[in-house]
């Protein structure tokens, strides 16, 4: 039973990480470098969107999915009974 624990909390941790690495790439990568021209119409702070994105967005897109992945994994924690 245990053995089953560990792996489903792992499953479900490696989902996490794969859904969460999967937005920073797609707001890094895509925002930042591919959709840049695109989102460079749009002014955000008196910058272009795409310039913003590329220098400052993904470094706060990246901090916020941290906090979320503590949040998330506190959670799977407190339901498989791993707390500190």
């Amino acid at each position: 039973m245990e053995n089953e624990n560990h792996k489903a909390y792992w499953k479900t941790n490696l989902k996490y990480l794969a859904i969460l690495l999967s937005i920073w790439f797609i707001v890094s990568f895509g925002f930042g470098i591919l959709l840049v021209d695109e989102l460079n119409h749009i002014r955000m702070g008196g910058f272009k969107l795409g310039f913003w994105f590329a220098q400052q967005g993904s470094i706060y897109v990246f901090v916020i999915l941290i906090f979320v992945y503590i949040r998330l994994m506190n959670k799977l924690d407190a339901k498989y009974n791993l707390n500190d």
